[in-house]
C-alpha cells in the first residue's frame, strides 16, 4: 500500500501534538511494510527530503509537488490529511478517485464541515468525546444522511519514548494564555521556594517572563528530547488549558508517573481518567493547594502510582492495529473499484 500524507508541517521540525499524533499513525503503517510519503505545504521546512522512522518527508517546493502521487506508477492508494490541508487533499482525492482519510484533532466547525464537503472514506477522531460531538453535529446538520466511516484512535504515546525518573519542577508546556501561562506565573509568584519550568510551545503567542528567579524557560523541544529535557526535570505537570481535544503531554508525563493537575476539559478528562487532579483554571487558590498537596511525601507516591497505571491502561497497541487494518481496507476498496 502506498500512503500519501498531505500535511502542513511535520516532526521533528514542528512538534505540536497533532503532528506527533499523525506521525505515530504513519510510522505504524511504515513499520508494517507500507510506503509512506509526507508532502508538506509550508515552505519553511528546508529543501531536502528526510526520513523519520521509515516515513519519508518531502519539503514544499511548489503547487505541483503532489502530481507524482496522483497518477502513474507513483500513484497513492490513500491520502491522509488534517487541519489546514484537509480542503486541498479532499478535493484532489475526489478529482483523482483516491480515498481520503481525515485526521480530526479538534471539534471546531470548520473541521466537521469537511466531513460533508470532503466526503472522506474514513474519519479518525482522537477521542470518544470528539466522535460523540461530531455525531451530534451531524444529526442536526445532515439529518438522515450517513456519516463517513469513523474510528477513534487516541493519540498514541509509546511509554518507552517518555518514561524517566521525575525531577523537581512544576512544569507547563506551551506558554500561551490559552494553555494557562497566567496560572503558571501566578503559581510561581505564590510559591517562590518551588522551581518552575516553562517550555516554549510549537505554536501560539508565547508569554515569556524573566522577572521570576524560580522560573526557568527552555526552548521549544523536539518530541524525542522531551524525556531528557522536560519530563526528567518535572515533578508535577500543569495543564490549565481552556481547550484540549485530548491532552497528549499529560499522557506523556504520566508515563513517568508524573501527576497532572488539569482544567477539566472533556479531552483532558478522557486522557487522565481517575489519575488526573482537576481544578478550574480560574481558581488559582485551588491550583496552589493541589500543587502543594502533591509535593507532600505522603501524597506523591500514590499519585505517581495512579499516573503510571493510567499510562499503562492507555497502551496504544490495539488501537494502532485497528488503524492499520482499517486503512488497509480503505486501500483495498480503492484497488477493486
Amino acid at each position: 500500500m502506498h500512503v500519501l500524507a498531505m500535511l502542513h508541517a511535520y516532526v521533528p521540525g514542528h512538534n505540536a501534538g497533532a503532528e506527533w499524533a499523525a506521525h505515530a499513525l504513519l510510522r505504524e503503517l511504515a513499520a508494517r511494510g507500507h510506503t509512506v510519503d509526507v508532502l508538506l505545504s509550508r515552505a519553511d521546512a528546508g529543501r531536502e527530503a528526510y526520513d523519520v522512522d521509515g516515513v519519508t518527508v518531502h519539503p514544499h517546493r511548489g503547487k505541483n509537488d503532489v502530481v507524482p502521487w496522483l497518477a502513474g506508477p507513483g500513484r497513492a492508494d490513500v491520502i491522509v490529511t488534517h487541519l489546514e490541508n484537509t480542503a486541498r487533499a479532499s478535493l484532489l482525492g475526489q478529482q483523482h478517485a483516491i480515498h481520503v482519510v481525515h485526521l480530526l484533532h479538534n471539534t471546531f466547525p470548520k473541521s466537521k464541515e469537511w466531513l460533508v464537503k470532503g466526503t472522506p472514506s474514513l474519519a479518525v477522531y482522537n477521542t470518544e468525546w470528539m466522535r460523540d460531538d461530531a455525531e451530534a453535529w451531524w444529526r442536526v446538520n445532515r439529518g438522515e444522511r450517513q456519516m463517513p466511516q469513523g474510528l477513534v484512535v487516541h493519540p498514541p504515546v509509546a511509554g518507552a519514548d517518555y518514561a524517566t525518573t521525575p525531577g523537581d519542577h512544576v512544569t507547563l508546556i506551551n506558554l500561551t494564555v490559552e494553555k494557562g501561562a497566567g496560572v503558571f506565573y501566578a503559581l510561581a509568584e505564590r510559591m517562590p521556594k518551588r522551581r518552575f519550568l516553562g517550555v516554549i510551545g510549537g505554536y501560539g503567542t508565547q508569554v515569556v517572563r524573566d522577572d521570576l528567579p524560580n522560573v526557568e524557560i527552555v526552548d521549544h523541544t523536539p518530541g524525542h528530547l522531551m524525556r531528557e529535557r522536560v519530563y526528567g526535570r518535572t515533578r508535577v505537570l500543569l495543564a490549565p488549558s481552556v481547550y484540549e481535544s485530548y491532552g497528549r503531554v499529560a499522557v506523556e508525563a504520566m508515563c513517568s508517573g508524573i501527576p497532572v493537575v488539569a482544567h477539566p476539559t472533556p479531552g483532558l478528562k478522557e486522557a487522565c481518567g481517575d489519575a488526573g487532579v482537576f481544578v478550574d483554571r480560574d481558581d488559582v487558590d485551588a491550583w496552589e493547594r493541589q500543587v502543594t498537596r502533591l509535593f507532600s511525601p505522603k501524597v506523591y507516591p500514590a499519585a505517581k502510582k495512579a499516573a503510571l497505571a493510567r499510562a499503562a491502561a492507555l497502551d496504544p497497541g490495539s488501537e494502532l492495529d485497528m488503524w492499520c487494518r482499517t486503512v488497509e481496507g480503505v486501500a483495498a476498496r480503492a484497488r477493486t473499484r
